[in-house]
């Protein structure tokens, strides 16, 4: 049957078709031409229009075009942006400062939508003299009533262009956003403008901000992958108490006590046009800049009359701790099966700031470790070459998880690597991650080294091809640096990391105070200092693990 199924389909591949082509002249009288295709001949219209049935054959050389060789008179392609619309036009980010302070930022992109938003210094890391929990309330009052519309009015007007609006709090950049279709840039923008300046924060959306906040801190508590909250614990203690250290979730007992008046405070010190940026997406530059003179300069705000202040500018201090949290997570599961007893920990130490040198070697050297889940499928770009997947995964059968992460900030960052496996074998998944960072400090050979590279070029252009991420990169890169490194020049410092660099961040990673934070069953956790002394000495607990399979 399958043979007989090759056949047919061969035979179908290669029987000329006949097909008839309307052409339209100006006397408006039509008629049929008729044209043969077979494989490798194309016969002209001009012959087709004969009046003799017979079609004359045409030499194959002379109609055939070479898929090997690029079409002539057209403009080369670029994936990093080299050109927009002819070869001399660059598509590049166009930054304009208005005279209030506010910068506006805008990158083109082909599309009928647009993403427009406004990314503000501003979050938990600023919350020095404010209630500690105040921007998690802040994000969720997001799009809620201002003094000049109601929040259902708000909601309906951005239906109306298919709006999907967000808020996102982070350690150092508070994001207001919203996509749409191109047609409602104008009211899309008016709309912003006033979630941003003038929110009406009324007594019922504070209530509604405050329940919803309860419902995430408990959500948090029973989900059986604690990652979100180790990241939190992590920075507390790699920062203790001050800037990046200050959590970014409420605590329960602020979650009443934040008042209307500790908000517009707040909004007044941090939310001042000269620490925002405006930036869009797939919209004409002087559109958008005569739009931000009609709804983001010489508008009142909310907060008129609270005194400023002075931002807070403190640097962040990397200290390096620990903190383990003792808790039974066996009944978080959301079925009658209960989960495996895991215990999860994050390693980690100071990096370095965006801006530094090393971010670029650093970012190489987080896709070498790689990492992921002992249970993922595989497959092309899940990083299984990556060396906890060849080294921690796929050697020791208790070990759950390991993934390397960075985070990196404009005074600061943290690289760390998060694990998980069950208690008693808990001092042993720390041995291996510890173990993981000195030997990336050792040495890399020049396959690794590339395979990350690689990767993270992927990684790089399949993100920017997401509109909302392109607009994330051109606001938080022009708000900290005001300016933003194009796609080519971020590939071209990937082509220059060397070995060298890798091995120079590896070293220096762990040359400093690592800070290790814990949560599950700690009865077999090794203490802080057992695990610097790890860190310190390059001696393996037992020295059977690195042979274990």
């Amino acid at each position: 049957m399958f043979s007989k199924m090759g056949s047919s389909c061969l035979y179908r591949g290669m029987r000329t078709y006949r097909c008839n082509l309307r052409s339209t002249k100006i006397s408006a009288t039509r008629r049929s031409v008729q044209l043969r295709y077979s494989t490798g001949n194309v016969v002209p219209p001009s012959e087709a229009e004969e009046s003799s049935p017979k079609i004359r054959e045409v030499d194959r050389n002379s109609c055939q075009l070479s898929l090997r060789l690029a079409l002539p008179n057209l403009i080369k392609p670029s994936a990093t942006g080299e050109t927009l619309r002819s070869g001399t036009e660059r598509n590049e980010t166009l930054i304009t400062r208005l005279d209030n302070g506010l910068t506006v930022a805008s990158q083109p992109l082909f599309g009928e939508c647009v993403t427009l938003g406004v990314l503000i210094n501003s979050g938990s890391r600023y919350e020095i003299d404010s209630p500690s929990g105040l921007t998690h309330l802040l994000q969720k009052l997001s799009w809620g009533s201002t003094l000049g519309q109601s929040n259902d009015s708000i909601r309906a007007e951005l239906e109306l262009y298919g709006g999907v609006w967000d808020c996102q709090t982070q350690r150092d950049v508070l994001i207001y956003a919203v996509s749409a279709d191109a047609a409602g840039l104008e009211p899309v923008s008016r709309m912003l403008s006033d979630v941003v300046l003038r929110p009406e924060l009324a007594d019922n959306e504070l209530e509604e901000a405050r329940t919803a906040i309860r419902f995430e801190l408990e959500d948090l508590s029973v989900q059986p992958e604690p990652e979100p909250l180790l990241t939190d614990f992590l920075h507390s203690a790699a920062y203790v108490k001050n800037t990046l250290g200050f959590t970014k979730y409420c605590p329960t007992d602020n979650i009443d006590r934040i008042s209307r008046d500790d908000i517009l405070t707040y909004l007044a010190r941090y939310h001042s046009p000269e620490r925002m940026v405006l930036a869009g997406v797939g919209m004409d530059h002087g559109i958008l800049v005569d739009l931000a003179r009609s709804h983001f300069q010489g508008k009142p705000t909310t907060w008129d009359g609270f005194p400023a202040g002075n931002p807070d500018a403190s640097l962040a201090q990397y200290i390096g701790g620990h903190n383990y949290v003792d808790k039974d997570m066996t009944k978080l599961a959301m079925g009658p099966t209960p989960i495996p007893e895991l215990v999860h920990c994050m390693v980690g130490m100071e990096s370095c700031p965006f801006e530094h040198r090393d971010f670029i070697p650093f970012a190489v050297l987080n896709m070498l470790l790689g990492g992921g889940s002992s249970f993922s499928a595989g497959g092309p770009g899940k990083g299984m070459y990556s060396r906890l997947y060849t080294n921690v995964l796929n050697r020791y059968h208790w070990m759950y998880s390991a993934t390397a992460t960075h985070h990196s900030y404009l005074d600061s960052g943290l690289f760390a690597i998060h694990a998980s496996a069950p208690p008693e074998f808990a001092a042993d998944m720390v041995d291996v991650v510890v173990s993981e960072f000195r030997l990336a400090a050792g040495g890399v050979n020049a396959v690794e080294l590339d395979r990350a590279k690689n990767m993270l070029k992927s990684m790089l252009l399949m993100n920017l091809e997401s509109r909302t991420v392109v607009f994330e990169d051109v606001g938080r890169q022009v708000l900290a640096t005001k300016r933003r490194r194009d796609p080519a020049e971020l590939l071209a410092s990937i082509d220059n990391v060397s070995k060298d660099d890798v091995v120079r961040v590896g070293a220096a990673l762990v040359a400093r105070k690592p800070t290790v934070v814990a949560m599950g069953n700690m009865s077999g956790m090794p203490n802080y200092k057992e695990i610097c002394d790890m860190m310190a000495k390059d001696n393996r607990r037992r020295g059977w693990l690195r042979s274990f399979v």
